[in-house]
Parts: structure tokens; C-alpha cells; sequence
């Protein structure tokens, strides 16, 4: 066995040698395919890239340190060398910061000199900044003003806001050094804070640092910097506001009384004077907050009560803003109330004014359900008006009547008399005799026979004594014209035994003559006035109805909203924003008010062509209200996921319907469009049918009905007809009549509805007659695809086949492929024994050599020789017993 491996590996050598590529090429293909088993077989790292390491986030011109590697602990040592300092904490990714990034370089290149402006990245995860700070939204913007601070900026990020708020937080204190200044100063609608120092003892008093800090805590409550506070050094300044001690901290209020900020009860430090200010300032007209974020403060202001809201073009760096003020002036006048007119009750609440009386005007008016006990009395009650205090000098009458006071005559107006009868008939009392209001209504109450029982009403333009009492026919006090209308008596005189209703004069100075002048406390519908930026709140002022281009720099926009009412009106101001704003304010606080509530509804153009009609709030009254058309009317909104269902139904039936030329299947989609109250439905989704020629008896698709096509054709046919008017069958034919009817129409809906049926089952048969040809198309189409498939059928089959035969050579070549993979192995087995045979061999040749090299040194000579010959013949013999 040793001899044959031995002879195979020389048969490799001498292969080798005689080819050597061909060795080489196995080799390098067994490497090749261990070392693809290798990679194959191994489980392969994650491997996470880095994060590329920031940049600059600011540009290199700006007068801006970027500490963009978020080296907080520098922001410190660039605070200590800075008076005022603002550092800008963004995240480079963000797009609000991104945005705010240009305005901060605009604002800096105008401020660069007295403001430091650090921007720190606070996201780059190696830095400092992202370690300490945690912010849940970026940008964030904080000032410092010398160790004061940080003042958090919460306004929105535009160049004008933050250069205002920059240089408000630069100088917080306005310098007061005269009496004019200081009047001019207090005479603004915001409030004012005036503190006293005098500087003769010390440079800087320690109540004045305090008085410091306070105004810089106020801009953190309100970054418009609407509370303003001032500094006064000279006493006799002092004294213009009634200001002796020093280190005194004075509020001034329009309608209140000032306040003295009182050391004795509260600390004098910069949290309770913030705290005391805000406490007890009056907001005339405050702006509505724009953070630039998602907000729910307008909603809050909103739920106190009716607001107007103003939307006006708004520069924060303009030194002055005539429109404003003079919006301010109509805000001061509507909040001044007279005090010393107004009166109140035990428990400190607000009654009404009461002005003196003056000339009445009486009207005789018929109260319904009203009678006497003794039956002396009749059903007619005399009101008589008192109105001493409003516009009677008007040429025209404030309710839009065009009744007014002419010549000097008083004339009671039904707008006037109705707010007087109904405030009257609320609050009877008893006095004198006896009667009984109402059927319903069993309590009695005592009127007295003469006017003695004064009542008080009130409307926003003027104040009402109302006197009812009952008139004696038999006393002839008044009697009723014997053509039986409605006579006009002609002013009467209180008894002289009758209280006066009125015990209070007001003094000459009170503004109530005034029409806006203390309106706020005359009226129930008492407004909260509210600027807002039309700059940044147009999107709001659109959806409550304006229309202009928003690129536009003179804007404006007013309106009323009232969310208890879930209503508002808009301002007309074509012909003059101030002189109709007065007028708008006054119609909206009168009891009987003729604004018109503004409907918002959805302006993008309709398609004209369509089996379902879209309704909006232009098209509404026009479409659903249309006399010569039924109409069919769905109630649906985007969120509504049933009526998203329920429109194919719907489709359908305008497919069915669609040649009647009298009924128009349509919808509204109430989330965009408003409609008046008398439309509005409780759930969505809802039907209604207004027929035509009587909309006021619309009817509701029942809501236990399946909204299915049958049951809405047949609610369709049941409730539309030809006849305005329900026909009255007379007592001859009515059985004749119901007969016929109940054996013509199914659905009992008389000749209209009989001729409607008629068209639609002529509408069907056309439809089952194109549904025939249709089949028949159908048939020959289904008879091409059946021969198709045959065809499909037969080549499958032949594929079949062939596929057979393919899988019948893979399985030969996958024998074959074995056969040579198992010759392939025994060529190998073979070549290993060659090669463990060669060694051994190769061991044997050397042992030999050694041998051989022994023998030749241990003889000599002809020994020499001979021993020679005969180690080579030794030799020899044993390289033929190897072979």
C-alpha cells in the first residue's frame, strides 16, 4: 500500500511539473470557495454612522456668536461683560428656527451695538447645552438685563415684536421730570405705574433698584410691555398725583380710583409690586397674545362674555398709532361709568341708573288674557314712558323707524314700547287693587287704580318709567273710538299722592348724555374690547367673514362674537372706520337689536354640472327656498363618516331622478357653511324635503327608516304633489276619491304623486331596455373571453408538457452533477494518500543518504571501492523493491 502511494505521488509531481496552471488554479478555487463559506456563514456587525459634526447656524457677517457646538458655559462669560444680553437657544433642524434665525440677523444688525446676541445650539447631543437644558419647543429667546433675567421672549418671532421687546427690556423705565410729561404719561389708555425716588441721598435709593425689578418682572407676565411704568425725581412732580413719601409706588385707573402701593400690608419687593399691579390694573383695550404656537388663550377670553374684536394694522416701533388711540378714546368712553349714578343693592351688586322724571308719552295697548276680579276693568292697559336721559335731541329715531322727536313732541316709538311692556309684565309688584295676569297663571297681583306703581326699564340710548294700570270705562277716564281702532291718548299726569320714581338727580357732570358714554353699565350686553395684529391674525379674520388681499398693509377688520349666543356680526366700515364703529357698538347693546348675524360660508366655486346639487351659504335660501321645486336636502360634514357612506345611496337617487325637472336633490355641508337657526339640524347625517309651494312644512326622512334607495324614493313620492294646497274631497266623492286614490297610488300621495310615478316607471323601462342591450353586449363579450380561454386553456397544456421535460434533463444533469461531485471526491482522497505517501518516501531517501554518508566514511582505499560498489548496488535494490 506504501509502494502504490508512493508511486500516485510521484505521478502528481511529475503532473505538477509538467502542468503547473492547472495546479494553481485548483488551489486558488479552493481558497476562493472557503472563503466564501467563511463570509457566508458569519454573522455580519451593525454598523452606525456618526453624526456629522455642526456648523455655523448664523451667518459669519452677523454680529452673532454661534456657540454652535453647544458650549453653554460660555454664554456666562459673555453675560458678565454685556449690560444687556440675549441668547438664542435653537436646534438647527428646526423651521421655526430657521425662520426666527433672519429676523434675529435683522433685528441684530440694528441693535448690535447695545445688545449681545448669543445663539447656542441646544440639540448637538456632545454639547452642554443639550445635557442641562430640556426645551420641548425651539426657538426659546432670553434676555438679561445686567444679573436680572432670564426674561423669557413668548411673542411671535418676527424682527418688529423682538426689537420692540428688546428695547423695552433696554429701558424699562420712563424718565418723568415734569408735570406735562407726567400728564401725557397717565393721560394713555394703558395702565401706568409711577414710582417716586429722590436721588439726593444716594445715587440709586434701594427702593429704585427694587422699582427696577419689578418693571422687568412685568415683562415676563406680558411681552407687549402694556403696563407702564414710570420714575419721578422731583417732589414737586410727586405732588401732581397727590405723591408725598418717598419710595411711594403709584397705579393709575381711568374709571377707578388710584392706588397706593400699601408698604403696611404687603413686601416691597419687585414679585409684589409685579403681583399688585396686575392685580388691580384696568385692561381698556388689550391685545390678544400671538405666541406663534397652538393656543387656547383667545378661547378663554372669548367664554367671559360678547367680545369685539379688532383686527388693525399694527407697527410696534411706530411712535405713534392715531387709529388706535382713537379706538382707545371710544373704549374709555364706553367703560366710563358715572359712579355716583349708579346704585346698589345690600349686597354690593350693580342696580340700574335712576335719572329724574321727565316728559311722558303714553300709548293705550290691548294686553291679551287680562281681566279684573270685580269685571269693572277691561283687557286695555295704558304704558307710559319716561324717558328723561338719552338722545331725544336725535332727529331720528335710534331703532330705525323714523319715528324721532320733532318740534319738541314726544313720540314713543314699538321698538321702545315693546322693551317697556315686557320689562313691565317681568316684575309686577302688588299695589292696590287686584288682577289676574294670565289663564295660566294663578297668583293674583295688585294693580292700584292710578298710575302709582312705577316700573323701570332701560335700553342702552335712554332710561324708561313705565306706568300700566287698568282703564275704567265706567269712570271715563278713556274710552275706545267707536269705530273700535286703537286710539293715541294724549300724556297724562301723575297724582300728586304718587311717590316720585324717581329720587336721584346725577350730577351734571356724569357722561350718561352721551350715546357710547357709559354704555357699559346700561346694557345687559356688556362688549370686552380686544386688539388684534392683522398682521398676524388675518387667517382668524377670514374665517369670521373678511375678504381683502392679505398682502395688503391697510387692512381691518371688526366683529362681534358672541359664543353663549354662537353668533357674530361684522362691521360695515365703508364709510368711516370710527364713525361707524360707535353706531355698530350701540346697535348690538339694545334690546331690540337689527344687526344682522354674519354668516360665513364657503366661497370656492361649485361645479354648475351635477347630478347633486352643492349648497352654500350664498346659494341656500335661493336653492332649498325656490317655489316651482322640490328639494331634497342632505345635512352632511367632512368628519362624518356615515355621511361618507351614505353618498352613493344618495347618487343613485339623482340617477333616477335626474329627468324630473321639479325636484333638485342637493347638499350642504354645514362644518363650512353657516345657515340661519330656523335650518340648523341636531345630528348629522339628516334629509329634509322642502316641497314647493309650502317650504314651511319641510319633512325629516325618518330617522328608525333604513336609509335605502326604496325607502327614499318612496319618502320622495309620499311627500311631494302637484297642488299647493292639500285638496278638500267634498262629502259626495270623498269615498269615490279615497278609493280611487287607494288603488292608483301605492303610496297614497294623490295625482301628483301618481304623475310622478309615471315618469319614473317610463324612466325604468327605458333603463331595463338599455339594461337588455346592455346583456346582450355582455353575451358576445363573454362568448370572445370564453374562447380565450380555451385557447389559454390549450397553450397551458402544451407548457405543461414542456415543463415536464425540462424537469425530466434537471433531474439527468443533477445526476450527472453528483457523479462528478463523488469522482471529484475520490480524486481528491486519492491525491491526499499520494501526498501522505511522498512524505514518508521523501523520510526514507534521507535515512538512506545517511546511511550511505556513514558507509563511506568508515572505508578506505580499494575497501573503499569495493564497499562503495557494494552500498551502491544496496541502493539500487532497494529503490526497485520501492518501485
Amino acid at each position: 500500500m506504501l509502494r502504490r502511494s508512493r508511486v500516485y505521488l510521484r505521478q502528481v509531481v511529475n503532473l505538477m511539473a509538467q502542468r503547473p496552471g492547472l495546479f494553481c488554479g485548483a488551489i486558488l478555487l479552493s481558497v476562493l470557495l472557503i472563503l466564501a463559506v467563511k463570509f457566508t456563514c458569519s454573522r455580519a456587525k451593525n454598523v452606525v454612522a456618526q453624526a456629522p459634526a455642526p456648523v455655523r447656524f448664523f451667518a459669519a457677517e452677523a454680529p452673532v456668536v454661534d456657540l454652535y457646538l453647544g458650549q453653554l458655559e460660555q454664554v456666562e462669560r459673555l453675560r458678565a461683560i454685556a449690560e444687556v444680553s440675549l441668547v438664542f437657544f435653537y436646534a438647527p433642524w428646526c423651521a421655526h428656527s430657521m425662520s426666527a434665525r433672519d429676523q434675529l440677523q435683522h433685528v441684530a444688525q440694528r441693535l448690535g451695538k447695545e445688545v449681545l446676541f448669543v445663539a447656542v445650539n441646544c440639540w448637538w447631543n456632545q454639547g452642554k447645552c443639550r445635557r442641562q437644558k430640556n426645551f420641548y419647543q425651539y426657538p426659546v429667546i432670553h434676555l438679561y438685563y445686567r444679573r436680572f433675567g432670564p426674561i423669557e421672549y413668548k411673542g411671535p418671532f418676527t424682527a418688529l415684536y423682538v426689537e420692540r421687546f428688546i428695547q423695552k427690556v433696554i429701558t424699562p423705565l420712563t424718565y418723568l421730570p415734569s408735570r406735562a410729561i407726567l400728564k401725557d404719561f397717565l393721560s394713555y389708555h394703558e395702565p401706568g405705574v409711577v414710582g417716586f425716588f429722590e436721588f439726593n441721598s444716594s445715587p440709586q435709593p434701594p427702593g429704585y433698584i427694587t422699582f427696577l425689578s419689578s418693571a422687568l418682572q412685568a415683562l415676563k407676565r406680558d411681552f407687549q410691555g402694556v403696563v407702564r411704568f414710570g420714575v419721578v425725581t422731583n417732589r414737586r412732580v410727586a405732588e401732581a398725583i397727590s405723591v408725598q413719601e418717598d419710595e411711594t409706588v403709584y397705579l393709575h385707573r381711568h374709571f377707578n380710583s388710584s392706588l397706593i402701593f400699601p408698604r403696611w400690608e404687603r413686601n416691597f419687593t419687585a414679585e409684589g409690586i409685579c403681583g399688585w399691579v396686575f392685580q388691580h390694573r384696568e385692561s381698556v383695550l388689550p391685545w390678544v397674545p400671538s405666541t406663534g404656537a397652538k393656543s387656547r388663550g383667545l378661547e378663554q377670553e372669548l367664554l367671559k362674555g360678547p367680545a369685539l374684536l379688532l383686527f388693525l394694522p399694527h407697527d410696534p416701533l411706530a411712535a405713534n398709532h392715531p387709529l388706535q388711540e382713537q379706538i382707545a378714546d371710544i373704549a374709555v368712553r364706553y367703560h366710563s361709568c358715572c359712579e355716583d349714578s349708579i346704585s346698589r343693592d345690600t349686597k354690593g351688586r350693580r342696580r340700574l341708573p335712576r335719572v329724574p322724571p321727565g316728559p311722558l308719552c303714553c300709548n293705550t295697548l290691548v294686553l291679551p288674557g287680562w281681566s279684573s276680579v270685580s269685571g269693572s276693568a277691561q283687557n286695555v292697559c295704558e304704558l307710559c314712558l319716561n324717558r328723561s336721559v338719552g338722545p331725544a335731541a336725535s332727529s331720528a329715531s335710534l331703532d330705525g323707524t323714523g319715528i324721532g322727536d320733532r318740534g319738541g313732541s314726544r313720540r314713543c316709538s314699538v321698538l321702545e314700547l315693546e322693551a317697556a311692556l315686557e320689562s313691565y309684565l317681568r316684575h309686577l309688584s302688588v299695589s292696590g287693587g287686584r288682577l289676574t295676569p294670565h289663564a295660566h297663571t294663578h297668583s293674583p297681583l295688585l294693580l292700584a287704580p292710578t298710575c302709582s306703581n312705577v316700573r323701570n326699564t332701560y335700553s342702552p340710548f335712554s332710561h324708561y318709567s313705565a306706568c300700566c294700570r287698568p282703564l275704567l270705562s265706567e269712570a271715563g277716564n278713556r274710552t275706545w273710538p267707536s269705530d273700535g281702532s286703537v286710539g293715541r291718548p294724549s300724556p297724562i299726569e301723575l297724582p300728586s299722592s304718587a311717590p316720585p320714581p324717581f329720587a336721584f338727580v346725577p350730577k351734571a357732570d356724569c357722561p350718561l348724555g352721551d350715546g357710547i358714554a357709559g354704555l357699559r353699565c346700561r346694557t345687559n350686553k356688556t362688549l370686552r374690547f380686544y386688539l388684534l395684529d392683522s398682521h398676524l391674525h388675518w387667517e382668524l379674520a377670514a374665517r369670521l367673514g373678511a375678504i381683502g388681499n392679505q398682502n395688503a398693509s391697510d387692512r381691518m377688520f371688526v366683529a362681534i362674537v358672541d359664543l353663549e349666543d354662537e353668533t357674530h356680526y361684522v362691521l360695515d366700515h365703508r364709510g368711516g372706520f370710527t364713525e361707524s364703529l360707535e353706531p355698530f357698538i350701540q346697535n348690538f347693546s339694545t334690546s331690540h337689536s337689527h344687526l344682522k348675524r354674519h354668516l360665513v360660508g364657503d366661497r370656492r366655486p361649485q361645479p354648475s354640472q351635477s347630478l347633486i346639487q352643492e349648497v352654500t351659504t350664498d346659494t341656500f335660501l335661493d336653492t332649498v327656498m325656490d317655489p316651482k321645486r322640490d328639494v331634497l336636502l342632505l345635512y352632511y360634514t367632512d368628519w362624518c363618516g356615515f355621511c361618507s357612506v351614505l353618498n352613493h345611496v344618495l347618487i343613485k337617487l339623482a340617477r333616477l331622478l335626474q329627468n324630473n325637472s321639479r325636484l333638485t336633490v342637493a347638499r350642504v355641508n354645514v362644518a363650512s357653511n353657516d345657515l340661519p337657526w330656523e335650518f340648523m339640524v341636531d345630528h348629522f347625517p339628516t334629509i329634509l324635503l322642502f316641497p314647493r309651494h309650502r317650504k314651511q312644512l319641510s319633512v325629516k326622512f325618518p330617522d328608525d327608516s333604513r336609509f335605502t334607495l326604496p325607502n327614499l324614493l318612496r319618502f320622495v313620492l309620499a311627500h311631494t304633489s302637484d297642488d299647493p294646497r292639500p285638496a278638500k274631497p267634498t262629502p259626495r266623492s270623498s269615498s269615490s276619491s279615497s278609493s280611487s286614490s287607494s288603488s292608483s297610488s301605492p303610496v297614497g300621495g294623490g295625482s301628483g304623486a301618481r304623475s310622478l310615478l309615471e315618469v319614473e316607471l317610463r324612466a325604468l323601462r327605458g333603463e331595463v331596455r338599455t339594461l337588455h342591450r346592455a346583456r346582450g353586449r355582455l353575451s358576445q363579450q363573454l362568448a370572445g373571453v370564453w374562447r380565450e380561454r380555451r385557447a389559454l386553456e390549450l397553450q397551458a397544456r402544451a407548457l405543461a408538457t414542456e415543463n415536464g421535460e425540462l424537469r425530466q434533463r434537471g433531474d439527468l444533469l443533477e445526476e450527472l452533477r453528483r457523479e462528478k461531485s463523488r469522482e471529484l471526491g475520490e480524486a481528491v482522497r486519492r491525491l491526499q494518500d499520494l501526498a501522505d505517501a511522498s512524505q514518508g518516501v521523501l523520510a526514507e531517501d534521507t535515512v538512506l543518504k545517511v546511511l550511505l554518508a556513514a558507509l563511506k566514511e568508515k572505508g578506505g582505499g580499494g575497501g573503499r571501492v569495493g564497499g562503495g560498489r557494494e552500498a551502491e548496488e544496496r541502493a539500487e535494490i532497494g529503490n526497485q523493491e520501492v518501485s
